[in-house]
């Protein structure tokens, strides 16, 4: 499958990832080790801290925009204010995992959610094991990159529903229309925003949102996948909430997500996920 993001290096509260021909240094709190390979950074077209922004690295063009293969999925990037490019490659072995298990569910007619769904890696994973799916984030910026991500993977009439809206607003609706998904999907933020101000909280809303999701469940579902880049939330933590929620009949998993390059490269830790599936 094809990809082209790698990390490159990791430490002294830093990485270094490449995406495509661009290559990034950034914050990373989570690498409190040295740098196993000084003598790459210089490579870096552009470097990131939070009291100086972006800052191209010596006679290095800054980025704008580009395109990059990652796991398959064409994407847009982009330099963000806060240091985003567009992309959580950390996510990028769940795509896989999410087209492998949907692509192997023995039926055709498949409805996936997608929550949080930012610029649609995990959407455009379903969309490609051919399942119709609607991707639902409160960043009307964030669901256009979704859409022209969509058309570069010339999916721009794949069966997918993109809706701007407050998560539990959304939920609430769709629980009243009687709508049944067959696998949900949901990567909550610790503090987040909704199209009119609502706040989002992790520690407040999570719990409530994953039971509108367990109803909006078909009777037959292929899984529930909640993933987290909350500081301190840890996988099994996740993975209780699902099997408290789901229970049997059904499988409970969890683990980390990471960064990766070669496999000389040092994995980084950059989050949790947990996932229940039907057996």
């Amino acid at each position: 499958m094809h990809n082209e993001y790698e990390l490159l290096d990791s430490g002294d509260g830093r990485k270094l990832e490449r995406f495509g021909g661009v290559v990034l240094s950034r914050p990373c709190e989570q690498a409190l080790w040295l740098k196993d390979r000084p003598e790459l950074w210089p490579t870096a077209s552009a470097c990131f801290d939070r009291e100086g922004g972006w800052q191209a690295q010596l006679d290095a063009e800054m980025p704008t925009s580009w395109v990059a293969s990652i796991n398959g999925i064409a994407l847009k990037l982009g330099l963000t204010p806060a240091g985003h490019v567009g992309v959580f490659p950390e996510t990028r072995s769940l795509w896989d995992w999410i087209t492998d298990t949907l692509r192997a569910t023995p039926r055709d007619d498949i409805s996936v959610l997608n929550l949080f769904a930012y610029s649609g890696g995990a959407t455009l994973a379903a969309a490609r094991a051919g399942c119709s799916v609607c991707h639902l984030d409160a960043s009307k910026s964030m669901v256009l990159r979704a859409r022209e991500n969509a058309e570069l993977n010339g999916m721009e009439e794949a069966p997918i529903r993109w809706i701007i809206e407050d998560v539990n607003k959304f939920l609430d609706r769709e629980i009243r229309r009687g709508r049944r998904y067959d696998a949900i999907m949901l990567d909550p933020p610790s503090f987040g925003r909704g199209v009119r101000g609502e706040q989002y909280k992790l520690d407040k809303h999570l719990v409530a949102t994953l039971q509108k999701c367990k109803t909006l469940l078909s009777e037959n579902p292929a899984f529930m996948l909640l993933t987290s880049h909350t500081r301190g939330t840890t996988p099994e933590q996740l993975e209780g909430l699902l099997r408290d929620l789901l229970g049997s009949p059904g499988h409970t998993v969890s683990g980390e997500m990471e960064l990766t390059g070669a496999a000389e490269v040092r994995r980084v830790p950059s989050g949790s996920w947990a996932r229940w599936t039907r057996p």
